[in-house]
């Protein structure tokens, strides 16, 4: 879901990311100067990547483009059985040796059943990696893959089967490591993009140790790899109108227009926008669909509109302020879709600190607007971080692509999380 395009674009190409603690907040001497980061004589080398998070970022990197190529050529149209089989298909593909192959059925009815993959361990700690193969791109819209400029451009790149690419990688790197944990699943659903049911898998994780999601990544503005640790909520309002026709010529004053009444309540609706109050409230209408003749009064029609906030409460306040009637039509307002907010940054803050740590370089928090999974899972896991994927841009739009070169150093921040929720090796210290 997080194509919702202008605030998916990584942050070099939009410079909006929101960092919401300097580097030096996350702890340890591998925050490096200004000096450091240069290559002057004298100047220390900056700190070691962990051996472990080396060697299968490369590995990774080393397939992810064909990896991607071939998921990104299935069409997987949210809500298609047929694409979302055949995605799934290549993904198992994929998959380590001896993962647990489950297929549990859909949050949202008549989908094919999504994908469930273990790995059990001799261990201790549970690690859920968590990803989508559903695109908002139908099927006569649908691009493979092609490279451009540095760019992997085609449907569903950024958005999210670049992160699904890296996720595959740090499951199989993991495979060779079952010692260091108990169990760790693998969830790709099929639905994300215009989900409307309750998520139906949260329950199943509660208590385990972090939730790891790869929506696109981003960097600061500083240029420091970022994570997504906080979201805001998600949801779509929807006011149905019901007028009564008449000829809108020989007599409309017999008529209740219902796109007049919708109209009124797109506007009572934007009214509310408000992203720099208290609730970071936006408001914003979006969809709006009446009359059928140019000569009718109009007696029907629906209006959609985009809310996000702080707090998914703040959507009740935003619900009761819709009028039940204008103008003798009467409205009908109701929450659509909801997703809740979520707000991982004292959960998380140890985690990206040891994660740095691993990596030989901050890993920085990072606050974004658009509604992904995560969000469910961290009400029963705390401890979740999104963000994993590989950075790109245009989700949802013509153009999607990820960055060729941030396959590795993303394989690299995703594995070194990873490390870190599971304590699987020394990091190095400086």
């Amino acid at each position: 879901m997080e194509g919702e395009a202008a605030e998916e674009v990584a942050a070099e190409q939009r410079g909006e990311a929101e960092i919401l603690c300097d580097a030096a907040e996350l702890g340890g001497d591998w925050v490096w100067t200004a000096a450091e980061r240069g290559h002057g004589a004298g100047v220390p080398s900056p700190p070691m990547v962990d051996p472990w998070v080396s060697e299968h970022a490369e590995r990774i990197a080393a397939r992810a483009e064909r990896e991607l190529a071939a998921l990104v050529a299935v069409s997987s149209p949210s809500g298609d059985v047929a694409g979302a089989e055949e995605a799934i298909a290549v993904a198992g593909s994929l998959l380590p040796v001896g993962a647990e192959v489950e297929r549990p059925p859909c949050s949202t009815p008549d989908h094919a059943p999504d994908l469930l993959a273990r790995l059990r361990g001799t261990g201790s700690g549970r690690v859920l990696l968590l990803g989508h193969l559903d695109t908002v791109v139908a099927h006569g819209a649908h691009h493979p893959l092609h490279a451009e400029d540095g760019r992997l451009v085609g449907s569903g790149t950024s958005d999210m089967k670049g992160g699904v690419v890296l996720a595959l990688g740090v499951l199989r790197a993991l495979a060779e490591r079952r010692e260091d944990f108990a169990e760790v699943a693998l969830l790709l659903v099929v639905d994300e993009e215009w989900r409307r049911a309750p998520f139906a898998h949260a329950e199943a994780f509660r208590g385990w140790d972090a939730c790891l999601c790869f929506e696109a990544g981003e960097r600061t503005p500083e240029g420091e790899e970022a994570v997504v640790v906080e979201r805001k909520a998600a949801g779509t309002l929807r006011v149905t109108a019901t007028g009564r026709a008449a000829h809108s010529g020989a007599a409309p004053e017999r008529g209740a227009n219902a796109l007049l009444a919708l109209a009124e309540a797109a506007r009572t609706v934007a009214a509310r926008h408000d992203p720099d109050g208290p609730d970071r409230l936006t408001a914003v209408p979006t969809v709006l669909r009446s009359g059928e003749a140019f000569n009718v009064v109009p007696d029907a029609g629906e209006l959609f509109c985009d809310l996000r906030a702080d707090d998914l409460g703040v959507f009740d306040r935003v619900l009761a302020e819709v009028p039940g009637a204008v103008g003798g039509a009467t409205l009908h307002a109701d929450l659509h879709r909801a997703w809740p907010a979520m707000d991982a940054r004292d959960a998380a803050r140890d985690l990206l600190a040891e994660a740095g740590q691993r990596l030989g370089r901050p890993v920085a928090p990072a606050r974004r607007g658009g509604a992904s999974d995560a969000s469910h899972i961290a009400r029963v896991v705390p401890r979740t971080v999104d963000g994993l994927g590989p950075r790109g841009g245009l989700a949802h739009a013509p153009g999607e692509f990820v960055l060729a070169g941030s396959l590795a150093p993303r394989a690299e921040v995703a594995l070194a999380v990873t490390a870190a929720a599971l304590a699987i090796c020394e990091a190095p210290r400086r």
